[in-house]
């Protein structure tokens, strides 16, 4: 599958505070190319190196991210080419908690038990952890939005996978981060007392008090950070083991019920290639049920390619699946604005349609896929976006046109809230079980409550397990689309 948006989103990672930071300076107005960076180096917020010849601006802690990804979920702002040297500063920078914002956004119980959740009603919702900066998207919002009432699982995105071991994405935002009485789910303020838990971990931790059949995944990897995938293949027991240290860390042991494997992808490309065998699925997922037991949830989002030969017939995923307790594919992100000229297609769509541009890009395809290779249905959940993806440029108003590129949009050209697109361009037609609208020049494809209503149907005629989506701050402030997707379950 082509670039998503649950998987270009992982980029930002934090270490620990300990760790020493090299000298890096703002870029000049002259364009003199910063201290070079440096892959060992720790940066925060503001922090300005060069690469290649040119100068990237950290948008948030990172250690590790090499400085080329941009747009709304990179780490790195591209400031330009740069030439020429700029001395280091006199003081290395700070390297103490972020107090202004990084970018906002906007891309699984052995097989005898019973996942949580009745039969069939599995909602299951992404919580980013970046979305507490420019979103200002927190778990409280879980509450106020009436979402949590409706949810069986949260899966917080992403704990990182470096050196092929579990390790923290964001430190400040998942424990550190102290929340105001106002801001904290249960009303009481975070405190700065030896060994209290902070961030978002402490908001889930109060979240789960308050609805206590909800449980709590710890994902792993994404778009940005599978690389360490391919260590973990080649020692699954190790990654295993350091999985198991982290989430069951006794600061925050009580907020995790479950560990969720997000390998983009398995003996294929993503953001990187990894060539580690047919079987290195199987082994990396039965290594974590081995270690974590039979009572721990262990689940995996996984690709929706139903195409012949495509990436779920790289990797022998109805092996590793077998020890999971439910399994996502992400049926998102098939089409979009990665292809700048088009042709226009829904990002989403259930089934194929006359002209679709990719054989085997629509959801039922890999569900049916998922079938034959044995995999239960119960088993598998029914992805869902919550914003859409865009072109500008386009004269045509059903799917199939041509673009000049990427459509305008709030944190990232291309891609847009739900919450937006539902009042800037509404829909004007719908194909293939998902909506498309055109506005002007410019062209949406999103699910709305009406076409999730019809997903969920197929979810039930299909006996799948439920339904899961990207991500929770792209809904309406009321939960329409969560609405729809519970509801339309029952």
């Amino acid at each position: 599958m082509k670039k998503s948006l649950r998987r270009a989103l992982w980029a930002g990672a934090i270490v620990a505070v300990a760790t020493a930071a090299v000298p890096v300076v703002q870029a000049s107005a002259a364009a003199a190319c910063a201290p070079a960076w440096s892959a060992s180096a720790v940066y925060v917020k503001d922090n300005t190196v060069s690469y290649q010849a040119k100068n990237y601006t950290a948008k948030w802690w990172t250690q590790n991210e090499v400085p080329t990804a941009s747009g709304e979920w990179g780490v790195w702002a591209d400031k330009g080419a740069c030439g020429g040297t700029t001395p280091p500063p006199t003081t290395p920078p700070v390297t103490t908690p972020p107090t202004t914002t990084p970018p906002p956004t906007t891309p699984t119980t052995p097989p005898t038990t019973q996942p949580p959740g009745s039969a069939g009603k599995n909602v299951v919702g992404y919580f980013a952890e970046w979305g507490v900066y420019g979103r200002n998207y927190h778990v409280k919002n879980l509450v106020t939005s009436g979402s949590a009432a409706k949810l069986t699982h949260i899966l917080y995105a992403f704990g990182n996978t470096t050196g092929g071991q579990c390790s923290i994405g964001d430190a400040y935002a998942d424990y550190d981060k102290a929340y105001t009485a106002a801001d904290s789910v249960d009303g009481v303020a975070d405190t700065w007392d030896t060994g209290a838990l902070r961030g978002s971990f402490n908001q889930l931790r109060k979240l789960k008090k308050l609805y206590p059949n909800i449980k709590v995944i710890w994902s792993f990897g994404g778009w940005t950070w599978s690389g360490g995938f391919t260590q973990a293949a080649a020692n699954p027991t190790a990654f295993a083991n350091s999985c198991y240290n982290l989430v069951k860390d006794s600061r925050w042991s009580d907020v995790f019920d479950g560990i969720d494997v997000d390998w983009e992808y398995p003996n294929a490309c993503g953001l990187q290639c990894d060539a580690s065998g047919p079987d290195s699925y199987n082994k990396v997922i039965s290594a974590l049920r081995t270690k974590f037991g039979s009572s721990f949830l262990v689940t995996s989002a996984i690709s929706a390619d139903g195409s012949n030969g495509g990436k779920l017939d790289a990797a022998d995923y109805a092996s590793g699946i077998s020890k999971l307790n439910l399994v996502f594919p992400m049926t998102y992100d098939y089409f979009g604005a990665f292809a700048a000229q088009g042709p226009t297609a829904p990002h989403s769509p259930l089934t194929s349609y006359t002209g679709i541009p990719q054989q085997g890009f629509w959801s039922d395809a890999a569900i049916q896929k998922l079938k034959s290779k044995g995999v239960p249905s119960n088993k598998m959940l029914l992805g869902i976006g919550f914003y859409g993806r865009g072109w500008t440029g386009v004269t045509q108003t059903a799917p199939g046109g041509t673009a000049t590129g990427a459509a305008p949009g709030t944190y990232e050209a291309g891609i847009e809230d739900y919450k937006v697109l539902k009042n800037s361009c509404p829909v004007t037609g719908t194909v293939a079980g998902t909506a498309y609208a055109k506005c002007g020049s410019n062209w949406w494809s999103y699910d709305t409550p009406s076409t999730i209503a019809g997903k969920m149907t197929y979810a039930k005629q299909q006996g799948l397990g439920g339904a899961f989506f990207w991500e929770f701050s792209g809904d309406t402030a009321n939960g329409e689309l969560i609405t729809a997707i519970k509801n339309g379950l029952n």
